[in-house]
């Protein structure tokens, strides 16, 4: 029942493993809690009475109303893939309406905390320096996420037309361009890779000390020790310096369509977030300039 589902998410949809991982928790969870209130169920016995009294569980548990949502979102999908499967004739899920949850603004670095980092802040003169710079120069002025990054292999780098191909969620493909320095840079790296290494993992861009591609706790520290040096930012992942790029290029009066397609986001409403920020930067500047404000 749960696992062709989850079959369609690996094969079908190209979920990442840490997705397809979430929703097959969250399913678990509920045909567990089902099986151990009200005895084994058919699919067509799933009703929203019986659903509601699962979420009103979690609720009681203290989870809150934004991890409430994902798990409502998981079901959705489930039984929406149960209809096109023909399981059942109607999702019980039409019934269900999910709480709302307060919007929580993006944590970003601000740029001139950013300056700091990559103009003031000393790296090691080896290996392991040459490649914390770059990682966190690539995640500064790409925007891409952290599976992005561990995966980026150097035939994905066009240095000719100065641009970086990569293969984002559902296996979905955009290009981000990049400047001049940060393409100097890219190149740097991958002629010491070769010096440095005998056999290095070639077909991956960044790899470690041992030639070996990068693994995401490595990656996790590197941001997290770095970006403690210049911001007391409560979150410092490499997420946040995503947040950054979008950010930062909102307030230099980027349009919102185009981050959009930089971000790799499938609708505007995940861009949106941004503008929020833009706005509280721009009631700052207005609080700290206006001699009436």
């Amino acid at each position: 029942m749960i696992q062709s589902f989850i079959d369609y998410l690996k094969f079908e949809k190209h979920y990442s493993a840490h997705t397809i991982r979430s929703y097959q928790d969250d399913l678990v969870q509920f045909f567990d809690y089902i099986a151990l209130q009200f005895g084994e169920q058919s699919l067509k016995a799933i009703t929203p009475v019986l659903i509601r009294s699962w979420l009103a569980s979690l609720k009681e548990e203290g989870l809150s109303s934004r991890s409430i949502n994902r798990k409502i979102s998981s079901l959705k999908s489930f039984f929406k893939y149960q209809m096109r499967s023909g399981e059942v004739e109607q999702s019980p899920m039409i019934a269900i309406t999910s709480p709302k949850s307060s919007k929580r603004l993006p944590v970003y670095v601000e740029q001139q905390d950013v300056a700091t980092l990559f103009g003031n802040i000393s790296f090691p003169d080896n290996w392991e320096g040459w490649t914390d710079r770059l990682l966190l120069a690539v995640f500064y002025h790409t925007g891409i996420r952290l599976s992005e990054l561990l995966h980026l292999q150097e035939r994905q780098i066009d240095k000719g037309n100065r641009n970086i191909k990569v293969l984002g969620k559902g296996k979905k493909e955009r290009v981000i361009p990049v400047g001049p320095v940060l393409m100097e840079g890219i190149e740097a790296y991958c002629q010491k890779k070769r010096a440095e290494f005998d056999k290095p993992d070639m077909q991956y861009l960044f790899v470690g000390k041992s030639g070996k591609k990068l693994y995401a706790k490595y990656v996790y520290r590197v941001v997290k020790k770095y970006l403690s040096q210049v911001t007391t930012v409560d979150k410092r992942s490499p997420h946040v310096l995503r947040h950054s790029f979008a950010t930062h290029l909102m307030n230099e009066g980027a349009e919102l369509n185009s981050v959009k397609e930089l971000l790799g986001h499938s609708s505007l409403a995940a861009t949106q977030v941004y503008t929020h920020n833009t706005i509280e930067k721009l009631k700052d500047v207005y609080k700290k300039a206006h001699p009436k404000a």
